[in-house]
């Protein structure tokens, strides 16, 4: 095996072989840190006695009593054991009443794991602790929405809901222009900032449509007396601004307010918690803002940020020791995420300790590399140094994933994925590609002739209707060719169909590979040209999918044999469906990033750590976004994409407890793509190469080059801490007593020197 199909301690082409290793932790605990004669002493020694010792700043922590407090819980520093603690010293300790604490956590479940642990702790009985409210923000406003005669039923199904907006798509002849998953996270987006649809854009005519759909859709809610999750919160918080009095009752309550993963807050979950801490906000929040990877669902970075601006006497403790990785690791993972700007100052140290470095792969294809690694995972199975369930795969997006689920179901190895049910080949992209290869070997495949028809442009219910009339008053044996017979033709359309229809008659001829090359000739540019199908999904992610789609194929000589494979992988994990229900299953669980959050395995597989990979395309060329969810502008967006890119790369290294295995693909796509730049600059490197050699410097596309040199130069700088708004000083502008409003955020900004380039 070549050095670059075989593991090495670190990246091809790095510039420093070896990386500042992470301080150790200090040992200290509550047996040294708090002594007999404090007035506690009997809370620690009893946690101690159940087993649980805890550090110094942990102790600060769970001390805190009154005003807004800052936890900063580095990965694996131990933040639930914190929350809890803290929550059962106000009870045991303070003697807060139960019931004027308010817990809230992210999921159902970590509200009941909470409860769960409490029950054990130092004075508290199961009584006490089922006295505390505790539960989702979602659990805990539709409470006090029905506590005030709101009567709603719960609208909790996704599927539901996507139905509900098929069905007013279809009314309004939208069936096949947008995907209903789309609209909704456009609508959730909305209302996560406190507007309604009402609030909405207008002006370009996709934004128009989008907003009359989405009105149709809330009328329909109301219509039948539903309400969802966006609803809860929102109705709630128009509720508190109304209502000074319950506002006031809910206050009165709830003096002690105790929140997790604040990381993934978003804005009117934060409006809600401030609402009700005042004015004596005895807040306490814990969260890492290097763990902020929910943009996309709403979560702003900007509050777990600037939570010491909005309350001025707030106490940061941070929780520094990481508990889970080795102290290779946790090196690592320090390495890459200090070089983000926009986060809190703080390094992790690390308590455990191990020889094994993370090592890295450098395979030529995202099909090597799952060759090599489901070797490498069939490898310690066998030799029993690790089980299945043992062993994470981690990867950016489920494009990416592709050649390793296809490997794992090749090679039979027991998998789990957490996607939403649907292989890579039953994506709503994907699909039609194959059904045109389904219809070249069954022309009389119903389903794919359905599926094809809004790549002719054509409307699918009416002109289905019209095929299966005509095929029973004129069978043609082949119903595709019906399409002939649509009434108003003009004669290019005419010409156009009938190219079609000779193309899908010989695609069954040539290999898989050429077949969908020859597809995507016509099938790239409808899809390109109907900006509905770009608002949230960008070009960028449309050709990434079918280049995806073309290298799964190049393994196959005919398109039977083809298809006989996408039908194997697509059964095979209906299959899996049982094994997610059954936690100990001894499987190898694949899953993407951000769904491994707060998860922890021995054994993670990092693959896809290459340029346009992670970091992902959309992110390099941010600024060239429409979409509608996106923040900033122009350099900001790439500036807040990337940022959130590298959080994403600290999350993977720091899901691994033992060994850390990192992958980078050398060409995707067809391209040489280089080694992610979040590895290289953690190595020294700031210039990266893909393996051709070719030089790419770090950021966008590569334009012709001028000569520039870099100038201090006086600049406009915002002062908001996760702001990247900078402009530079006009030659001729005043600045005495001049104030400047960012043109972004709003917040002030200021005079500062700042390095600038000049071009020659």
């Amino acid at each position: 095996m070549s050095n670059k199909t075989s593991f090495t301690p670190f990246p091809h082409g790095a510039a420093q072989h070896e990386l500042d290793p992470a301080e150790p932790a200090s040992f200290e605990t509550s047996v040294e840190l708090v002594s007999n004669n404090d007035f506690d002493a009997f809370y620690f020694r009893a946690l101690e006695a159940a087993g649980t010792y805890l550090n110094r700043p942990q102790i600060e922590a769970v001390r805190h009593l009154e005003g807004p407090a800052l936890v900063l819980a580095g990965a694996g520093s131990g933040k639930t054991r914190v929350l809890t603690s803290r929550a059962a010293y106000l009870i045991s300790v303070q003697k807060v009443n139960p019931k004027n604490i308010l817990l809230v956590t992210f999921t159902k479940k970590a509200a009941e794991e909470i409860k769960e642990r409490m029950i054990s702790f130092p004075g508290l009985s199961r009584q006490l602790v089922y006295d505390l409210t505790t539960g989702t923000f979602h659990s805990i406003f539709y409470r006090l929405l029905k506590s005030q005669g709101f009567h709603q039923k719960v609208l909790n199904s996704d599927k539901q809901k996507q139905i509900a907006v098929k069905m007013i798509l279809k009314r309004r002849g939208l069936q096949d222009a947008y995907e209903p998953e789309t609209l909704l996270s456009i609508l959730s987006s909305f209302k996560n900032n406190m507007k309604t649809v009402e609030d909405m854009p207008s002006i370009r005519p996709v934004e128009k449509e989008v907003k009359a759909i989405l009105k149709d859709y809330e009328s329909w809610k109301q219509s039948y007396d539903y309400l969802d999750f966006d609803d809860m919160l929102l109705e709630a918080y128009f509720l508190l601004r109304k209502n000074t009095k319950l506002l006031t009752s809910m206050k009165q309550r709830f003096p002690f307010i105790l929140c997790d993963e604040w990381q993934d807050t978003n804005p009117i979950q934060y409006e809600l918690m401030k609402m009700i801490a005042k004015p004596s906000n005895h807040l306490f929040v814990v969260g890492d803002d290097d763990q902020t990877i929910f943009s996309f669902n709403g979560a702003d970075s900007s509050i777990i940020l600037n939570f010491a601006r909005d309350f001025l006497n707030a106490k940061t403790i941070t929780l520094d020791v990481n508990y889970r990785s080795t102290a290779n690791i946790v090196t690592l993972a320090n390495q890459v995420i200090k070089h983000n700007q926009k986060r809190h100052e703080k390094t992790l140290k690390a308590n455990k300790h191990a020889d094994q470095k993370p090592v890295y792969l450098r395979p030529d294809t995202t099909d090597e590399e799952a060759s090599l690694i489901i070797e490498q995972v069939i490898k310690d199975v066998e030799s029993g140094k690790w089980k299945y369930k043992d062993m994470a795969i981690l990867h950016r997006t489920a494009t990416s994933s592709r050649a390793m689920f296809d490997q794992l179901v090749l090679k039979d190895i027991p998998f789990v994925t957490f996607t939403r049910g649907e292989t890579f080949y039953e994506q709503g992209i994907v699909k039609p590609v194959l059904d045109y290869l389904r219809l070249s070997m069954n022309p009389q495949n119903v389903a794919a002739i359905s599926s094809i028809l809004p790549s002719f442009y054509l409307s699918r219910d009416k002109t289905m209707q019209f095929i299966e009339t005509q095929e029973l008053i004129n069978p043609e044996g082949q119903p595709l060719n019906q399409l002939l017979n649509l009434p108003r033709l003009k004669d290019f359309q005419r010409k156009q169909i009938s190219k079609r229809l000779a193309i899908v008659r010989r695609l069954h001829s040539m290999t898989p590979m050429s077949a969908i090359k020859e597809i995507r000739k016509f099938y790239d540019k409808y899809l390109e040209a109907d900006d509905r199908k770009t608002i949230t999904i960008d070009k960028e992610m449309i050709t990434e999918t079918l280049a995806e789609l073309e290298a799964s194929s190049k393994k196959f000589d005919t398109v039977k044999s083809y298809l006989q494979f996408v039908d194997d992988i697509i059964d095979k994990n209906n299959q899996m469906a049982r094994r997610k229900k059954d936690s100990d299953a001894d499987v190898v669980t694949l899953m993407t990033i951000h769904r491994s959050k707060g998860l922890e395995y021995p054994v993670i597989y990092w693959i896809g750590a290459s340029e346009t990979i992670l970091p992902h395309s959309s992110s390099l060329e941010a600024d060239q976004r429409k979409d509608l969810l996106l923040p900033g502008e122009g350099r900001q967006k790439v500036d807040f994409a990337l940022e959130e890119e590298r959080r994403l790369a600290y999350v993977a290294i720091t899901r691994a407890q033992q060994e850390l295995f990192i992958s980078s693909p050398s060409m995707y796509r067809g391209k040489p793509v280089a080694i992610s730049r979040f590895l290289m600059k953690a190595y020294g490197t700031t210039t990266v190469r893909p393996k051709q050699g070719v030089q790419v410097q770090q950021g966008r596309k590569s334009k012709p080059q001028r000569d520039a040199k870099m100038v201090k130069g006086l600049v406009w700088e915002c002062t908001s801490s996760v702001c990247f708004v900078w402009k530079r000083k006009d030659a001729n502008e005043k600045t005495e007593d001049q104030r400047k409003k960012c043109p972004l955020c709003k917040s002030d900004m200021v005079l500062t020197e700042r390095e600038i380039k000049t071009y020659t």
